[in-house]
């Protein structure tokens, strides 16, 4: 069984089809690429698929779940996470904070509890505070873990919102432009990060990419949107040689 299943996905805002008959399966531990020129509906289907928005059509199956249309928070404990093409971190919160913000999604405490201040509570922090750290040190982040969060250069950045983002324990992790605003020595290095948790956390990737050499350096399979419809579909190489591809990408 494919780890996402995606099938006839559809969304439509006024008269505009955004998404039409979108379609993917992707199997466990694969890292897996969309692409398509700008405005082609890859955010809107990361959207879609984060209960962002509701499809007016299809299904999205999450390890055989159903999980079409479900709220953002339900989609996020079915095991979705994502990042942002901007970053979207707590930036006045620290480094380590922003991590635990992540793992609230498997930790609680009554909120009596955390008011008080009772043992519980601070049992649960403590947990939560050594889980965080052992993230951090995966990312190499350990050393700025008081640090606020807006203070750290932009690389360092881009590592934290995945590592929160993996805090949640996801089965699927969905990367949007994780590569953008990069010069060519970060986006080396993130792409050995993006191997790393791959094979480290046994992930699940789907990223939307621009930049080709990061795409056909590590995606074993491609599916190119072009006008919200699916133009080509299958490995990577073979997706990135089609003549379709090609015109759509250089508007022959």
């Amino acid at each position: 069984m494919a780890l996402l299943e995606v099938k006839n996905l559809g969304i439509s805002f006024g008269g505009l089809r955004a998404v039409n008959a979108f379609d993917i399966s992707i199997e466990k531990q694969e890292l897996y690429g969309l692409i398509g020129p700008n405005g082609a509906g890859k955010t809107t289907v990361f959207n879609l698929l984060t209960g962002v928005y509701r499809p007016d059509s299809g299904k999205v199956l999450l390890d055989g779940e159903d999980i079409t249309g479900k709220k953002t928070i339900d989609i996020s404990k079915a095991g979705i996470a994502r990042t942002f093409q901007n970053i979207r971190l707590f930036k006045q919160l620290s480094v380590l904070d922003n991590v635990k913000a992540g793992l609230h999604n498997k930790h609680h405490y009554p909120t009596v509890s955390g008011i008080l201040r009772l043992p519980s509570y601070r049992k649960v922090e403590r947990e939560m505070d050594e889980q965080a750290m052992e993230l951090l040190k995966v990312f190499d982040l350990d050393q700025v873990a008081q640090v606020t969060a807006s203070n750290l250069p932009y690389g360092q950045q881009r590592r934290l919102e995945i590592a929160r983002a993996l805090a949640t324990e996801p089965k699927l992790l969905l990367l949007d432009e994780p590569a953008a605003g990069m010069n060519p020595n970060e986006t080396g290095e993130l792409m050995d990060m993006i191997r790393f948790v791959r094979d480290e956390f046994k992930m699940t990737i789907l990223l939307i990419e621009h930049d080709m050499k990061l795409v056909s350096g590590i995606c074993e399979r491609l599916t190119v949107l072009n006008f919200g419809e699916v133009l080509s579909q299958g490995a990577t190489s073979d997706v990135l040689n089609d003549p379709q591809v090609i015109t759509a990408y250089l508007g022959e």
